[in-house]
């Protein structure tokens, strides 16, 4: 027992012995006050000696685990990677500049299939401007298009691969393309389609189109006495506006649904009406109420010679009477 008291009291002293006095830490502590250190020369040494001391103390070095059992380090992502992949996501659309030599485009994932068309055209969302780029053909669409305008390009002719799947397609606008033939099955598998325009081109077939529309507007093309097809629009209890202007139609294509508020058929070789183009000559008390604005001015036909036929019409139609 003596033995070992005497060798704990020498290990006590060595340890005393070993450490650096006072006024060693107090001279370290003014030479870093001479270093232009705004110190608080208020502190008491012992504070500052015990300050000192807790720097002695051993740290806890972090970030020195082991990785987890349950996690495949060969799988696991680094830092940077992770913040690489927190960069990327999520993906937001970007619209290219005006100046960059693309007219705007608004690109993301709802563009995904008609990428490259909207490269060439501006996409907004479901709407696809392709105005006035001297297009040839009809580019590859996006299925979630709802609207494509292409006026004003050299397409010729419209295929029905042009529009295949696009099941949410509502308007089409082909004005002035010289479009010259449109295969008969191009639009009627379109369950949305509702407006349909094309307007100033060179067709002499209307093709068949589903019971959706609401609008059509083939003015100016060259449609004759044969390029409607008969009871054409009979089944489309929506149809509001159809406009044939400048077609050299010599007929009013009837039946036409009750549902139609604006017909516009004038400059065509229209001769002659018939009392039941428009009311129902065995009911008198049948009123046609929608249909208020008919056109049949610049047509060969005189209006006064068949009053019968539109007397169940809320307003006369426009036309010669003499």
């Amino acid at each position: 027992m003596v033995t070992l008291r005497l060798m704990w009291g020498l290990l006590v002293l060595c340890v005393v012995a070993a450490s650096p006095p006072r006024y060693a830490r107090q001279a370290e502590l003014e030479k870093y006050d001479n270093n232009n250190v705004d110190l608080d020369l208020n502190v008491d040494a012992d504070e500052v000696y015990d300050y000192y001391d807790a720097i002695d103390e051993p740290q806890i070095e972090i970030g020195t685990l082991g990785p987890d059992e349950d996690i495949d380090p060969l799988h696991g992502a680094s830092l940077e990677e992770e913040e690489e992949e927190e960069n990327e996501l999520p993906i937001k659309p970007q619209l290219i500049p005006s100046g960059s030599g693309e007219s705007g485009t608004l690109m993301g994932p709802s563009a995904q299939g008609g990428m490259a068309t909207c490269m060439l055209c501006t996409c907004l969302v479901g709407s696809v401007y392709c105005d006035d780029l001297k297009l040839e053909r009809v580019p590859p669409l996006s299925k979630e298009t709802t609207h494509f305008y292409a006026r004003y390009n050299k397409i010729a002719r419209i295929s029905k691969s042009d529009f295949a799947n696009l099941n949410k397609l509502k308007r089409i606008d082909l004005t002035s393309n010289g479009i010259s033939r449109i295969d008969d099955d191009a639009f009627f598998g379109l369950p949305a389609l509702e407006e349909l325009i094309l307007r100033e081109n060179s067709i002499r077939q209307l093709p068949a189109l589903p019971p959706s529309m609401t609008l059509i507007d083939a003015c100016h093309n060259q449609l004759g006495n044969t390029g409607i097809q008969r009871e054409a629009f009979k089944d489309m209890p929506g149809l509001l506006y159809l406009y044939l202007t400048d077609n050299n139609i010599d007929h009013i294509p009837v039946p036409l649904p009750d549902s139609l508020r604006s017909l516009h058929l004038q400059n065509n070789n229209i001769q002659m009406m018939h009392e039941d183009t428009f009311c129902n000559p065995h009911d008198l008390n049948y009123i046609r109420n929608a249909l208020e604005d008919v056109r049949l001015d610049g047509n060969p036909i005189n209006l006064s010679r068949t009053p019968q036929a539109y007397i169940c019409l809320p307003r006369i139609p426009i036309g010669a009477l003499i």
